[in-house]
């Protein structure tokens, strides 16, 4: 039987107070068979604002829903639109030091598993293998028809085809590469459809706002947290329940939880402990003290 790290906690509804220091996270990560969950506050040092921290745009720039998406192909169209002058902010963004330690802790065999929040593709780029991409991947697109998966880059050069005098300008860009446009540039947008099956309309292999994510994907995640002996939970504010649930579900079976994040989350209550430190130099840090640099 395993004998999980311990650290003094009992939670009792009200977060421990945050701290800068890194020695519980450390004395949890050096235990080993870690599970790591992260959000999209992981990857605002590559240049891809998050939804909530001091870069989110959420509150300006409301994002395309699910039902929207499927039921009106006005809104397909304005979505691909402005998802392809974000496709070139995703595609440029290169890892950063967070993603970098991430990689380099698995590799030292402190990890157990990675289950991460974003669709940009930054973990495996840095290195890091096997890791569950909770909400799908902007790499990937599926036809609503016939279900059947491509590589976004061919359908990024057929939309160029179809769109040779599209020169629009993009603004701010969301986490799941979508941008501000204006509609006069929307509407002259034009769509392809799925190649396998002739008439599919396609959508970004990712959970939107409103949808499901697949229970067999979130079984998985279960399991994970299952064989883990800490939850360390990076650049996320944990709010909205996709990710939240995995930390309640750690909190339940007694398993310790370290949270780094800018500011507060939702998980606060039930963390053993909490970092408020930017990700990259803190995760770089951590990596130096476990001897993984």
């Amino acid at each position: 039987m395993r004998t999980r790290p311990t650290l003094s906690w009992t939670p009792t509804g009200t977060a421990v107070p945050a701290t800068t220091s890194l020695a519980e996270v450390t004395q949890l990560v050096a235990a080993g068979r870690v599970l790591v969950l992260t959000g999209a506050g992981l990857s605002t040092e590559s240049g891809i604002p998050d939804y909530r921290g001091d870069s989110g745009r959420l509150r300006r720039h409301t994002p395309m829903t699910y039902e929207q998406f499927v039921a009106d192909a006005d809104g397909r169209r304005r979505y691909w639109a402005r998802s392809h002058l974000g496709w070139r902010t995703i595609t440029a963004a290169r890892p950063n030091a967070g993603h970098r330690a991430v990689a380099a802790l698995q590799a030292a065999g402190r990890l157990s598993g990675i289950i991460t929040q974003n669709v940009d593709g930054l973990h495996q780029a840095a290195g890091a293998r096997e890791v569950t991409e909770l909400h799908g991947s902007l790499s990937r697109v599926v036809c609503l028809s016939c279900r059947r998966t491509s590589d976004r880059a061919a359908l990024e050069r057929r939309l160029r085809a179809a769109n040779p005098d599209f020169t629009a300008a993009a603004g701010r860009v969301n986490p799941d590469g979508d941008v501000e446009l204006a509609d006069s540039q929307v509407r002259r947008f034009r769509l392809v459809d799925c190649v396998a099956c002739g008439s599919g309309p396609l959508k970004p292999d990712v959970v939107f706002f409103g949808e499901g994510v697949p229970a067999d994907r979130v079984e998985h995640c279960y399991r994970l947290v299952d064989a883990a002996d800490a939850l360390l939970v990076l650049g996320s504010s944990l709010a909205v329940m996709s990710g939240l649930r995995f930390v309640r579900y750690a909190a339940k079976r007694g398993i310790p939880i370290a949270i780094v994040n800018r500011g507060e989350t939702r998980g606060d209550p039930l963390a053993t402990v909490r970092v408020d430190r930017p990700l990259g130099a803190a995760l770089t840090d951590l990596t130096t003290l476990l001897g993984c640099a």
